[in-house]
């Protein structure tokens, strides 16, 4: 059977075989929980969106996939280069090294360690 898949806004033409499959692992309907009566105390501060700042001139680095940036390795004015890992977004418990697509300089940090970010979402202007 053919689909089609779509990642990082690239299309791509998948054919899978009709076989066996491997079930590698089993997840069990959970039941809803009744809601609590009264609000509980917040345990922790509430994990930041990524800033709505206007982008300078240049080509931004987005977001591949939603996640929370764990770490920016770059700060306004570095120089990088193509391929160069700029920060690293954590997503489904993994670790991705998100890279500048071209070489340039720093024109604006979009992102801090913390924000969560939607795929496409802006994080590097590179110029």
């Amino acid at each position: 059977m053919k689909y089609q898949v779509t990642i990082n806004n690239k299309t791509y033409e998948v054919e899978v075989e009709r076989g066996e499959a491997n079930l590698l692992a089993t997840y069990e309907a959970v039941a809803p929980v009744a809601p609590v009566a009264a609000a509980a105390p917040a345990l922790a501060a509430p994990v930041p969106a990524a800033p709505h700042v206007q982008a300078v001139a240049g080509e931004a680095l987005t977001a591949p996939m939603p996640g929370t940036i764990i770490s920016v390795l770059k700060k306004v004015g570095d120089k990088v280069a193509e391929g160069e890992v700029v920060c690293i977004l954590e997503a489904m418990k993994m670790e991705n090294e998100v890279v500048a697509a071209i070489a340039g300089t720093v024109g604006q940090v979009l992102v801090a360690k913390g924000s969560v970010v939607k795929t496409g979402d802006p994080l590097v202007m590179i110029h």
